[in-house]
């Protein structure tokens, strides 16, 4: 009977050596991510000027992308002008949340070094099933006519409430015009000696 020694003692080493790599690697990734997090606090105008810039280009585009009726689509864009102090205050705080996390994370990825191999049939199999599966011009055209009666629906819906809108407010104020007189404070002038 023979007895084979296995030599545990090379692998532990080895072993307790990568985990204490990755125990330093942890620690430097969350000194990145709170230098990150001081860098955001102190740079706060800058951030929130670079996500008013985003916030123009997006909407603009975006807009442009979902509704191309042109009256509609001044209107929308107004709307979005108006809106844009609450997208700072939410897009800062979800700034502070999310984005320290998220540059460390992409940094630790590009200093990782792991290389990813492709296998050749991997990526025949995933072309050939994409060309296979792209849309008939008559799905699109069919996809593009149900987008455009879902605008219609809301264009109709919000031409109908604005105007019925419109309306109750015009007969009241019409119907009993001392209502705007009420609310009016009356000043008395005053002579000061």
């Amino acid at each position: 009977m023979a007895i084979i020694k296995h030599n545990f003692l090379n692998n532990s080493v080895e072993s307790s050596e990568l985990l204490d790599h990755k125990n330093i690697e942890a620690q430097r990734i969350q000194d990145v991510q709170l230098l990150l997090q001081n860098l955001s606090e102190s740079e706060e105008a800058t951030i929130k000027l670079i996500l008013d810039c985003l916030y123009d280009i997006g909407s603009v585009n975006l807009i442009n992308q979902r509704f191309r009726y042109r009256p509609f689509n001044r209107v929308v864009k107004l709307i979005a002008r108006l809106s844009k102090p609450i997208f700072r205050i939410y897009g800062w705080h979800w700034f502070k949340k999310n984005c320290p996390q998220l540059i460390a994370n992409w940094l630790h990825s590009q200093v990782a070094f792991e290389y990813v191999v492709n296998t050749p049939e991997q990526i025949a199999v995933a072309v050939s099933a994409i060309q296979q599966h792209q849309p008939l011009p008559l799905d699109h055209y069919h996809l593009e006519v149900k987008a455009l009666r879902n605008q219609i629906r809301w264009l109709t819906g919000i031409t109908i409430v604005s105007l019925s809108t419109l309306g109750i407010v015009f007969t009241i104020f019409n119907s009993n015009p001392q209502i705007l007189l009420r609310n009016v404070p009356q000043f008395q002038p005053t002579i000061c000696r």
